[in-house]
């Protein structure tokens, strides 16, 4: 089970904070100190609010302009790239293991990166996302949820994470998890549990 956003997606909010800087009364510097994955951002990744009535907070956070288009713009504008190798990795340890992806996000997002990314979303067996099922990594709950629904035991599981505080939530709720700084980290854990990759940077 793969986390996406820094494991197998590369993205950088300050895209975002760029971006907001044309609509914000603030500098780039105060719009990255004022923003924060606060209650409202958990929410929006939980589906509990809409991405309407996060933009509105994000407005009056970063002192955007009512310009509904350039916040989502901005929003959307965090993703770079795959990360190519992992993704390739993730395709060749599916003729081999089920493979899912387990990611917190929320609508906007989802819709802008399966549309950036297609070859990422149709790597996997199934793809999670927090606003669909209502829990969020670290939350134990979403792990035993996900668990549950691909019908396998929570020690089972082999995840992967690029957040510290996702791998120790998931190693609590009884997961084999795996802190990913790189490519190499993913590379290293399958081949761990007998799953066989091609060379780095080599198409599998």
């Amino acid at each position: 089970m793969f986390d996406l956003g820094g494991v197998v997606i590369d993205f950088d909010f300050r895209r975002a904070f760029r971006a907001w800087q044309a609509i914000s009364g603030l500098t780039f510097a105060e719009i990255k100190q004022a923003f924060s994955f606060d209650e409202h951002y958990e929410q929006h990744e939980r589906g509990e609010i809409t991405a309407a009535d996060y933009f509105a907070h994000l407005r009056s956070l970063l002192e955007l302009a009512d310009d509904p288009i350039h916040i989502a713009e901005g929003w959307n504008s965090i993703f770079i790239r795959e990360i190519a190798e992992t993704r390739r990795m993730v395709e060749t340890a599916r003729a081999q293991f089920p493979c899912y992806a387990f990611t917190n996000t929320n609508l906007e997002h989802h819709r802008t990166w399966t549309g950036m990314f297609p070859a990422v979303a149709n790597s996997f067996d199934h793809v999670f996302a927090s606003f669909e099922i209502g829990f969020r990594k670290p939350e134990r709950r979403a792990f035993e949820y996900v668990a549950q629904a691909i019908g396998l035991p929570l020690n089972s599981v082999l995840f992967f994470d690029d957040l510290l505080e996702n791998v120790e939530g998931a190693r609590a709720a009884g997961l084999n998890a795996v802190h990913v700084r790189s490519p190499a980290d993913v590379r290293k854990a399958l081949q761990s549990i007998g799953c066989t990759l091609g060379s780095p940077g080599v198409p599998s």
